[in-house]
């Protein structure tokens, strides 16, 4: 039975991370040990490590970061702890293989640890690009270029993967492990929904996320205001909104903070949760795709990728997603009140717009790549060939 060390270092990746953490934990071949960091266990975003307790996964290890203010001076210290923690709990546990997910600064001290230990490891979500302003494309490529194997959610980025001198054999192309679960139907109700959040079908609901893009974070607050703006604007004439915070990026603790200012102001309509969880977050998509006539707003990946398979529409703002290989759901917005606020109106109320949003082809695969990863992370060879890669080119 192989070990598998799985670090996930907040809600939004852990969140895609589930199927994939399912499929391995039924595996026969396989046992998962969860190595959980980052913002799951800080207190201000949430302390997601519950969420991971509550969907029935036992934590092995938390592996401490160092965060200290809001800046990239804490971020760069976080990565450097997070090697530290890691590489003790890595010595301890000897590893078969380390599982690493997509583009954020804690799964880069987690690829860097294992790589320098000769852990093969694998990484989910290369290839992908956002061209926005945040550092995610070059965290993304250098964990490519260290990792040993790569499963990418489409056939875009398994090409530049290959592009990137990776051999062929080290790539799979297996879809977006999200769909796993979507598939499944393994979402809240829209009769839980009501209940919980009290939002009503005949009135629109925006599910709204704004991140800080990292390398303008100092930018954040006067981007976030924009939005602000058009949200109360949209209540005021019955939208119900539900905001979520931000990932803790430099500059996510002035969102938050600016957030509550907001919502210190008792705006009728708008409700505030630092995180909703995965099966409600899911639910609310759907709410909006077919339910209720709602929009996806914000800057968050999830706005791109897991809204066309609920034909949910989607108001992209500003820069942070530029690039990203995108179904035919999503409108761009600039950070300006009224676009954001005209955008959001449309995707609500266009009918034809909305017909696009249900019909729109999801370039994201088809929903089994947890099964897919599993079997790959159960059968590769292990060994010298692994562990020893070589330039295409």
């Amino acid at each position: 039975m192989r070990k598998i060390a799985i670090y996930t270092g907040n809600r939004a990746e852990y969140g895609l991370f589930v199927p994939v953490i399912k499929a391995i934990k039924a595996c026969p071949d396989l046992k998962p040990y969860l190595l959980v960091s980052g913002a799951h266990l800080d207190e201000d975003f949430g302390y997601t490590a519950r969420e991971i307790e509550k969907d029935g996964f036992e934590i092995y290890r938390e592996v401490k970061l160092e965060m200290g203010d809001d800046s990239v001076y804490a971020t760069a210290r976080a990565i450097g702890s997070g090697i530290l923690s890691l590489s003790e709990i890595l010595k301890e546990l000897r590893p078969d293989m380390l599982l690493v997910y997509a583009d954020r600064f804690e799964g880069f001290s987690a690829v860097i640890t294992g790589t320098q230990m000769n852990i093969p490891t694998a990484h989910i979500e290369g290839g992908d690009i956002t061209e926005g302003g945040a550092l995610d494309d070059s965290v993304r490529h250098a964990m490519t270029k260290l990792a040993h194997l790569h499963f990418t959610t489409n056939e875009d980025a398994a090409e530049r993967v290959r592009k990137l001198g990776e051999e062929a054999w080290r790539v799979f192309n297996v879809g977006f492990p999200v769909l796993d679960l979507i598939k499944q139907g393994n979402f809240a109700k829209p009769e839980e929904l009501e209940k919980k959040y009290g939002i009503e079908r005949t009135r629109p609901v925006v599910l709204f996320t704004q991140h800080s893009v990292t390398t303008e974070f100092e930018d954040a607050i006067q981007q976030l205001r924009p939005s602000l703006r058009a949200i109360k604007r949209l209540a005021q004439q019955g939208y119900q909104i539900i905001l979520t915070y931000p990932n803790n990026d430099a500059g996510g603790k002035s969102i938050i903070q600016e957030m509550e200012e907001f919502m210190a102001g008792k705006v009728a309509n708008v409700q505030c949760h630092a995180s909703l969880g995965r099966y409600n977050y899911h639910g609310i998509l759907n709410y909006c795709g077919n339910v209720s006539k709602g929009v996806c707003a914000g800057n968050s990946s999830s706005g791109i990728k897991e809204t066309p398979i609920f034909g949910c529409p989607t108001v992209n703002i500003g820069s942070r997603q530029q690039g990203r290989l995108r179904a035919e759901n999503v409108m761009d917005a600039p950070y300006d009140e009224n676009a954001i606020y005209e955008a959001i109106v449309r995707c609500a109320s266009d009918t034809a717009w909305r017909k696009i949003a249900h019909e729109c082809h999801n370039p994201y695969g088809i929903g089994n790549a947890g099964d897919q990863i599993a079997k790959t992370l159960a059968t590769i060879p292990l060994g010298r060939k692994l562990l020893q890669k070589k330039m295409t080119y």
